[in-house]
């Protein structure tokens, strides 16, 4: 046995190549780990992320507020909080007495409206089979009342809402105090990089949900007064459908001017063409004058970006994963131009 070199076997840690191999295969492993944690905690996650936002919204009506009243922030946060809390109880009263009545008529004025469309299709020559494009109507009235149901349940919406709510307004009281926590997960010299990074966040989503809310007020209001002027039925309810898919880029307008026309075409076609010119008169002074105005001054999106995290959310993740890929992807835009300008500084510095 003298002479003879032993080579190093596959437990043997002190191998340097088996070391690397190691890290590599211990990093595909965390991946693989935490792509699955994120697929399985996804509604967890995006109510956290939804609370996040809001508290964004809480944060930025108090800096508003700091601008007009001179008091504490805690003494504006609370006045914030009551401004959200009485605007949604002001939604369940009108709902509880206009709109659910409202949101029947509209369901069958949307299969009516269906039926017809697609007996006018037969007649022109463009649909051979009227009944197929009536059943898909159908099926998408069912659709929708049963996603308004699961929205509107006690164990869905609301206890999503209201943890929301509750993480929003604790992240907002005391936001400080989280991001110390945040920071403590990273080593001390990457800690400036990450307080940087989540201020760059917090100011980015602060703006883009300032520009929401004012697309939401304009939209919803001024939908309202003007179907309410061209007498088209259930005015209230198709303001304030508006408003809220207002919240959800290119979708929601397609969503609401859908609807705006079926209903107004119900009940004539004078009305259906002053419903086609509500929704382009709304939509173009919202794309031209507010969305200038607002979202210029926040995080730059591109359109096809946003809708495609639009789809690919929504079909992953439901309604609350549509709602919140905009602010996602915002979030992750930042994250990487900030990860990116530090990479950039680091190939600048001279090496030795």
């Amino acid at each position: 046995m003298t002479g003879h070199i032993e080579e190093p076997g596959p437990n043997e840690l002190r191998d340097p190549q088996i070391r690397q191999e190691l890290k590599r295969a211990s990093v595909w492993i965390a991946l693989v780990v935490l792509v699955s944690l994120v697929w399985l905690l996804a509604q967890p996650l995006l109510l956290i992320i939804g609370g996040i936002v809001f508290a964004s919204m809480l944060d930025g009506g108090a800096r508003l507020l700091g601008s007009i009243l001179p008091i504490g922030r805690q003494w504006r946060l609370l006045l914030v909080v009551l401004g959200v809390v009485a605007f949604l109880a002001w939604v369940v009263i009108l709902a509880g007495t206009q709109l659910v009545q409202q949101f029947e008529n509209m369901r069958i004025i949307i299969e009516q409206q269906t039926s017809v469309i697609s007996a006018w299709a037969a007649q022109m020559g463009l649909l051979k089979h009227p009944e197929q494009f009536t059943e898909i109507g159908k099926q998408i009235v069912g659709s929708f009342g049963r996603v308004t149901s699961a929205v509107t349940s006690v164990f869905g919406a609301i206890a999503s809402v209201v943890l929301i709510v509750v993480i929003g307004v604790f992240l907002a009281i005391e936001p400080r105090l989280y991001e110390r926590g945040i920071a403590w997960m990273f080593p001390i010299r990457s800690r400036d990089r990450i307080y940087g990074t989540m201020s760059a966040i917090g100011a980015t989503l602060r703006r883009l949900m300032a520009g929401r809310l004012v697309a939401m007020f304009f939209e919803g209001v001024s939908t309202y007064f003007l179907l309410l002027w061209g007498n088209v039925p259930m005015a209230a309810l198709l303001g304030v459908l508006t408003g809220m898919l207002a919240f959800l880029p290119n979708i929601g307008a397609l969503i609401s001017g859908g609807l705006m026309m079926l209903v107004g075409f119900s009940a004539g076609v004078t009305t259906g063409y002053w419903a086609i010119g509500v929704y382009l008169f709304v939509h173009t002074l919202d794309g031209y004058l507010i969305v200038p105005m607002v979202a210029r001054r926040s995080v730059d999106l591109a359109p096809a970006l946003v809708l495609g995290a639009q789809l690919l959310f929504g079909a992953l993740f439901g309604i609350l994963g549509l709602a919140l890929a905009d602010p996602i992807v915002a979030m992750l835009k930042i994250a990487l131009e900030r990860e990116s300008e530090k990479s950039a500084e680091w190939a600048e510095v001279p090496a030795g």
